[in-house]
């Protein structure tokens, strides 16, 4: 009595690209609403307005250029918004 066990593999050989008629790419699907893309948007824009606001401020009057600095934590903060709502994240 004999048992066949055939076992088929894939081809892992270097000639393994996908077919011709197949689309590659990637695929993004958005995680985050409408509504909610608009209101990160709106919370980008604000945030950046303000920031330059308390910039031309500390420039008119005059101060020392490390007052500047934990500006950038609010320039971040807006480009994180902005960005958000521009990738659907």
């Amino acid at each position: 009595m004999t048992m066949n066990n055939s076992v088929y593999f894939a081809k892992f050989g270097l000639n393994s690209s996908p077919q011709k008629d197949e689309e590659v790419g990637e695929v993004c699907i958005a995680n985050i609403s409408p509504a909610e893309r608009q209101k990160r948007l709106r919370y980008g824009i604000k945030q950046f307005v303000i920031t330059l606001a308390i910039l031309g401020v500390l420039m008119a009057f005059g101060l020392n250029h490390f007052w500047r600095l934990p500006l950038l934590l609010m320039f971040w903060a807006s480009a994180t918004g902005y960005f958000q709502a521009k990738d659907k994240t």
